[in-house]
């Protein structure tokens, strides 16, 4: 299955920040979407990097709290993983055990247009083993019938 099939949301409707956002807003934003991480864009909508909720939190513990004037182009990865919508979903779920992320920015050329969450591969994947057991159980149910006409 590929990532363009999992993409819910419109580029318009991700969660975003820039390099220049607070950390007491960039921490509200995670709050009030129920999110754990931020693609960081430019005015142009390129990404430019990623600060996750575990990011915020190290630096505030780096700075004993003394956090409220930090940005987040101070604290982001820029260093960033990446996919495109033509990647599969095994893919990017490799991506993501390998480096130990939990989101994975899907771009167009250097255009965020999406976002992959752990939680959207494991609902794939959910849904997947689900239609799997249900033909299999049918596939089982007829092979029993036949033998059972012998």
């Amino acid at each position: 299955m590929l990532i363009k099939s999992v993409l819910t949301k419109s580029a318009d409707d991700i969660v975003t920040c820039d390099k220049s956002t607070t950390f007491d807003q960039a921490m509200k934003k995670l709050i009030d979407n129920k999110i754990s991480c931020l693609p960081v864009v430019d005015d142009k909508k390129h990404l430019i990097g990623i600060i996750s909720d575990k990011d915020i939190f190290k630096k505030i513990h780096e700075t004993k709290g003394e956090y409220h004037q930090l940005t987040v182009g101070e604290a982001m990865t820029s260093d960033l993983l990446v996919g495109v919508a033509d990647d599969s979903i095994e893919y990017i779920a490799g991506l993501m055990n390998k480096n130990y992320v939990r989101h994975i920015p899907i771009v167009e050329g250097d255009k965020l247009v999406g976002m992959i969450s752990q939680r959207d591969i494991i609902r794939v994947q959910f849904e997947n083993q689900q239609v799997e057991n249900r033909y299999l159980n049918i596939y089982l149910q007829d092979v029993g019938n036949l033998s059972g006409d012998n």
